[in-house]
């Protein structure tokens, strides 16, 4: 029995008290409004309209289903209305991966722009290394995780891929970082950008390799074909940690100016040609996806592709600033 079509037609005839005119509002024939009313009278037990005038009248039951029965189809309306928000990832709870080294502006920005947008999701986050996240991603344990590109984890989808280049992070104590802006060649140089020559006879600290291999191994390649083979590894898991390293004359790192800029005791100076760009991109399960998932990764992509970071490596004492960093990059993986 379709209860709540049974219901409208019965609050159309108790306002018009009339079976001929209600048919005629609700564009039907009266003898399939008449069985409709019949039929939800037999379902609910009770005589509904006083049939034995000449104008039909409700009964006590009657009056009291008027009542019962808006509410009943307003709460119908509300719960598909829900469904419908739920659907289409507006409603609920996604729970979200994001690493230890993500800036708090960005992290910010992400929980403002989804607060704003649809405000009836709520963003569960989970502050995880990126090998965790993949792992709770394919178990089903996280909606999406904020990631490195590319994710070769089967069962995954990713979304919008932002690159962003890397700078040398150094103690500010460092000669390099002490040293004059020199004039660089070539078109769209910085003075203040460091060659990875510049960088040998230093120890580089760096995360762990099983954290992302093919990223590992591929920054590697790049500093050794820019003349930089460094003298030994540093392990860091942690970004605090990496950056107590450097900052304890244990190697450089290459890593985003926010993460410098955590450390007032720390330099940021960027990389001439920006050979390092690591990619990041929201990840998720390719099987009971979230509905909100791919908007998420969309709107993560947006933000983190602003310069929400913008700033200036710090200047050596008795020189000017440097230039602003250029923005990060959106490329679309397929």
């Amino acid at each position: 029995m379709d209860l709540s079509r049974h219901l409208r037609h019965f609050i159309v005839v108790a306002e018009e008290l009339h079976f001929g005119r209600a048919a005629e509002v609700l564009g039907i024939a009266q003898p399939p409004l008449s069985q409709s009313i019949q039929r939800l009278e037999r379902e609910l037990g009770a005589e509904l309209f006083d049939r034995s005038r000449r104008q039909i009248e409700l009964t006590m039951a009657g009056r009291l289903l008027v009542e019962e029965a808006g509410r009943f189809l307003a709460g119908e309306e509300r719960l598909r209305a829900m469904m419908r928000q739920a659907g289409d990832g507006e409603l609920g709870t996604l729970r979200i991966g994001v690493p230890p080294e993500i800036p708090a502006v960005t992290l910010h920005a992400l929980l403002r722009h989804v607060a704003e947008e649809t405000p009836g999701l709520r963003l569960e986050l989970h502050e995880l290394t990126i090998p965790e996240q993949l792992r709770r991603l394919t178990s089903a344990q996280l909606d999406a995780g904020l990631v490195h590109h590319p994710v070769d984890v089967p069962g995954l989808r990713s979304g919008p891929v932002v690159e962003i280049p890397l700078g040398v992070v150094l103690p500010r104590t460092s000669p390099l970082a002490l040293a004059r802006p020199r004039p660089r060649p070539g078109p769209g140089s910085r003075p203040w950008e460091i060659e990875l020559a510049d960088l040998a006879g230093h120890d580089l600290v760096v995360f762990p390799r099983e954290t992302s291999p093919a990223w590992y191994d591929r920054m590697l390649d790049v500093c050794r074909a820019g003349g930089f083979s460094p003298v030994r590894l540093q392990h860091a898991r942690n970004p605090e940690f990496l950056l107590g390293l450097v900052l304890a004359g244990h190697g450089v790192a290459f890593e985003q100016e926010a993460m410098a800029r955590r450390e007032p005791r720390l330099a940021w100076r960027p990389l001439a040609g920006a050979p390092l760009l690591r990619g990041i991109c929201v990840a998720w399960p390719e099987r009971s996806a979230h509905p909100a998932a791919a908007g998420f990764a969309a709107l993560a992509a947006g933000i983190l592709a602003q310069d929400v970071t913008a700033g200036t490596p710090q200047a050596a004492p008795g020189t000017s600033p440097p230039p602003a960093p250029r923005p990060w990059s959106v490329v679309y993986a397929p």
